[in-house]
């Protein structure tokens, strides 16, 4: 297991990052854009909003903007609809969106390789406020670990996929939901 801290937070995030791309694994496109909350929430939006994010934190609040800007949301799409990356829009693909987090995961990626954790940036959508590569990364990881839940959440409602469907998963392959949510049913119900 590596010790450094670096290769700690890259190895966390990462994880994170493949769960989430996990979530949209075997839906069709309408699944994968259908909201599933009131407010819209669904799981292409949350791999999109979370490839704009990685590559503001990762890319311009260091000086090493994404190569290809025209393919993230222009800011002033987000004066027009605040939610904007938050869904897909009908030119978009489930293929394409993680072609482009893939991407932007690499850019990311060097930005992680060739700077130390004490290296000063300023994220822009925080006032430029002054901050580490370790505190991005830690936010980062965070981040990831939220809409990650989100996720996990959206696709068993989607289709009672659970875990991360591989190896190692910590979800009982083989498990009576149905009798283990009506005792919980009977459990809650007894208050």
């Amino acid at each position: 297991m590596a010790t450094d801290p670096k290769t700690t937070l890259k190895t966390y995030i990462d994880a994170r990052r493949e769960a989430l791309i996990s979530k949209v694994e075997g839906l069709s496109e309408r699944d994968a854009r259908l909201p599933r909350t009131p407010t819209g929430t669904n799981l292409l939006g949350i791999i999109k909003h979370v490839t704009g994010v990685e590559a503001v934190y990762l890319g311009d609040t260091f000086g090493r903007p994404f190569p290809h800007p025209e393919e993230l949301i222009p800011d002033e799409r987000f004066d027009i609809d605040p939610q904007a990356d938050w869904y897909a829009t009908e030119d978009e693909t489930i293929e394409g969106i993680i072609d482009l987090y893939r991407r932007v995961i690499a850019h990311g990626d060097e930005t992680v390789e060739a700077l130390p954790l004490d290296a000063i940036g300023h994220v822009p959508h925080w006032g430029n406020e002054e901050v580490t590569l370790h505190q991005i990364l830690v936010h980062l990881f965070a981040d990831l670990a939220g809409h990650g839940g989100q996720a996990d959440i959206l696709r068993e409602e989607a289709d009672g996929a659970v875990g991360w469907r591989k190896p190692g998963d910590n979800v009982p392959p083989a498990y009576d939901w149905p009798a283990y949510v009506a005792k919980l049913t009977d459990l809650a119900n007894k208050f």
